[in-house]
């Protein structure tokens, strides 16, 4: 592995000390984070609307959306200040290598998706047959446990791989090599990164009480952690570099 750089161990309680942190960084610019988060949001939502490749679009963008956000981060700690263009930067940082997280991203999630189904899980679409929400609920019955562990199986990939799009842009990784740090760094803080989960959990569930106002603060601060999680884990030799 490469050595300029180094795995932290840290202590599960930091897990929660990340999105502490995600909220001082967010409250210090919050116009440019919302802007950055709608603009984000919207071009997925606009992908998704296309037939297909869209949704295939979508997802093979999402590390270099995350990637865009670490940057950005990053750039307002050493001082420097963010645009909306800062949403594109993760495509001019080893684009490539981002991409193609994505793609294993999406290959990953199929492949928990085709499970479920084999499992047993009702997939909407699978059947001409159009049914209500209430009809697909009491489907379900019975069948809760599928959907649990496909959620948790999600949750172990995407938490796996969490730390990958900040090392490509960062450091220039290829993707493997990008994942095998990420991979490492997970299991090294385990706890860490399970607090981590369920206070964004929380998060979430406490933002989208009144009326959902509260999104306009979990959904920056949680494309902010990303960047925040990284700083604290990877110690690196010096300052952060950003590759060209």
């Amino acid at each position: 592995m490469d050595e300029t750089i180094r795995v932290a161990e840290l202590p599960a309680g930091r897990g929660a000390a990340w999105l502490g942190e995600s909220f001082r960084i967010y409250r210090a610019n919050p116009l440019a984070w919302i802007g950055l988060c709608a603009g984000w949001i919207s071009i997925t939502f606009a992908l998704l609307i296309i037939p297909f490749l869209g949704g295939v679009l979508a997802n093979f963008l999402q590390p270099v959306f995350f990637a865009s956000f670490a940057i950005a981060a990053f750039k307002q700690g050493a001082g420097e200040r963010i645009a909306m263009g800062e949403l594109f930067a993760g495509f001019r940082h080893n684009v490539r290598a981002l991409l193609n997280l994505g793609a294993l991203l999406l290959v990953a999630e199929i492949a928990i998706f085709a499970l479920m189904a084999f499992l047993g899980l009702p997939i909407v679409g699978a059947s001409e047959k159009s049914f209500t929400v209430a009809e697909y609920v009491e489907m379900l019955q019975g069948k809760e446990w599928i959907l649990v562990t496909g959620l948790a199986l999600m949750a172990v990939v995407k938490g796996a791989l969490w730390y990958a799009p900040p090392l490509i842009a960062f450091h220039g990784m290829s993707t493997m090599h990008a994942i095998r740090w990420s991979v490492y760094a997970t299991l090294s803080n385990l706890g860490a990164m399970v607090v981590y989960g369920a206070a964004l959990m929380a998060l979430f569930f406490v933002a989208i009480i009144p009326w959902a106002l509260g999104l306009v603060v979990a959904i920056p601060m949680m494309a902010i952690s990303t960047y925040v999680g990284y700083r604290e884990v990877f110690e690196n030799r010096g300052q952060t570099p950003i590759s060209k």
